[in-house]
């Protein structure tokens, strides 16, 4: 279960809330430059994330409503990840910290 900032009248902690766990940034940064993502695609595109780190991740956003899965096959059962509209709404975040990592950490 992720870690909580329990400020529940802070915008920005309850935000962190959702997106603050390591990993879960980079998992919302693949969804918005490439779409639909499997499993494998975030364990090419994010080397170091452990296979248990990135099922619980998905997990939690999907119970936080940032993304859904659906199946692509029954046997085995796999699926697909895509951004919900709450998810997408989160772009102009992920879009300003990557211009500032750009501007100032180039």
């Amino acid at each position: 279960m992720a870690r909580s900032y329990d400020i529940h009248d802070c915008p920005v902690a309850r935000t962190l809330d959702l997106i603050g766990e390591r990993w879960t940034i980079l998992l919302l940064r693949d969804l918005l430059l490439n779409g639909p993502r499997r499993f494998q695609d975030f364990q090419e595109s994010l080397g170091g994330v452990a296979p248990n780190t990135l099922s619980s991740r998905l997990k939690e956003m999907e119970a936080n409503g940032l993304v859904e899965r659906e199946f692509y096959s029954q046997h085995p059962p796999r699926f697909q990840y895509m951004l919900t509209a709450k998810g997408k709404s989160l772009g102009p975040i992920v879009r300003s910290m990557r211009e500032w990592g750009t501007r100032h950490l180039d």
